[in-house]
């Protein structure tokens, strides 16, 4: 394993105690998601798997879980000028709910490609959204500019200890649920999620294997890892949206790197296969980036037999038109 990065010390880092607060904070707030199995897929693998069935959370998506453990955070002070972010649209929205629930005004700076139905849901929780070239302009920036000028506090969407402990909260209902897993696959963008569930992992299931799971062409993750540090890539060209990030954050990166089993990457055929898999066998819609963790379990299957397994899917925020062109062209079968 590489040396471990030195950027933040383990004191800036969250911890496990801080996923079991932010579970307090979103009882009774946050949904909790079943976990959902298939007789045939077990079957196809010879394994038994468990998916977190995250694109069942409010919002659509597992961010509503970090987002709104962030927010309720805030002092008085802050709730009153409000929130800003940037998201692709996952976060976006999340932020936007867990916003209107706190009575709070955000600002959400989207990508002007992103899809159709992640910002109307956005705009529909109240939300003022601002358009910015993903491929030529500073999300970021764009964005703490807008909160400087209003006085708002930023939420980014992976890296930030509040968002990161909140995102542990799946991980931590999934071994609650499922139990002893020995490995367990999960989407990989800028790494809140993949950080929070292996700070759940470590506490609850240590001897369980914790895989990324990211696109072929946003590797930057997997390149982070073997490389030792950060490594930031252009905007990866890839149906998985909410993975199109350019690099892990200065937290999420320490706790992937030591305790990752490790990074895999998936080509967008097989996320769309995914997807088809899912609709056919869970009853379920669940959008390209959130069939990452399946797709990394299906290029492992061989190593898998005899296991449990868990995976988590991340959102459903699935752009109709799409899944309604991959849902014609499946076969009807009987759900196992």
């Amino acid at each position: 394993m590489p040396p471990t990065d030195t950027s933040l010390s383990g004191d800036d880092l969250p911890t496990f105690n801080e996923v079991l607060a932010a579970a307090g904070r979103l009882s009774g707030v946050a949904d909790r998601t079943p976990v959902l199995t298939s007789a045939t897929l077990d079957a196809a693998f010879g394994a038994r798997l468990h998916f977190k069935a995250e694109n069942l959370q409010r919002g659509a998506a597992f961010k509503f879980r970090g987002a709104y453990n962030a927010l309720s955070r805030l002092t008085p002070a802050q709730r009153l000028r409000g929130v800003a972010s940037y998201s692709s649209g996952n976060h976006a929205q999340a932020v936007a709910l867990a916003a209107k629930l706190l009575g709070m005004p955000a600002v959400i700076v989207m990508p002007g490609d992103a899809p159709a139905v992640k910002v109307a849901a956005t705009r529909a929780h109240g939300a003022r959204i601002v358009f910015y070239d993903r491929y030529g302009e500073d999300r970021m920036a764009i964005c703490q500019a807008l909160a400087d000028s209003q006085g708002m506090a930023v939420i980014p969407p992976f890296d930030h200890p509040d968002v990161i402990a909140g995102q542990g909260t799946a991980a931590l209902e999934l071994f609650e649920e499922a139990g002893v897993l020995d490995a367990l696959f999960v989407p990989l963008g800028g790494g809140g999620l993949l950080s929070g569930t292996l700070l759940a992992a470590g506490a609850r299931c240590p001897a369980s294997k914790v895989y990324g799971v990211e696109p072929d062409a946003g590797n930057d993750g997997q390149q982070s890892l073997r490389a030792g540090h950060i490594v930031r890539i252009e905007t990866p060209g890839t149906i998985a949206d909410g993975a199109q990030t350019q690099q892990l954050g200065q937290r999420t990166f320490p706790i992937i790197q030591r305790s990752v089993a490790d990074i895999l990457t998936v080509s967008d055929a097989a996320l769309v296969e995914s997807m088809r898999l899912l609709l056919e066998h869970l009853e379920v819609a669940v959008e390209p980036t959130g069939c990452l963790g399946f797709a990394g379990a299906m290029s492992m299957r061989a190593s898998l037999q005899g296991r449990r397994v868990g995976v988590i899917l991340s959102g459903g925020n699935v752009d109709p038109v799409q899944f309604a062109t991959l849902a014609a062209n499946l076969p009807r079968t009987t759900r196992g």
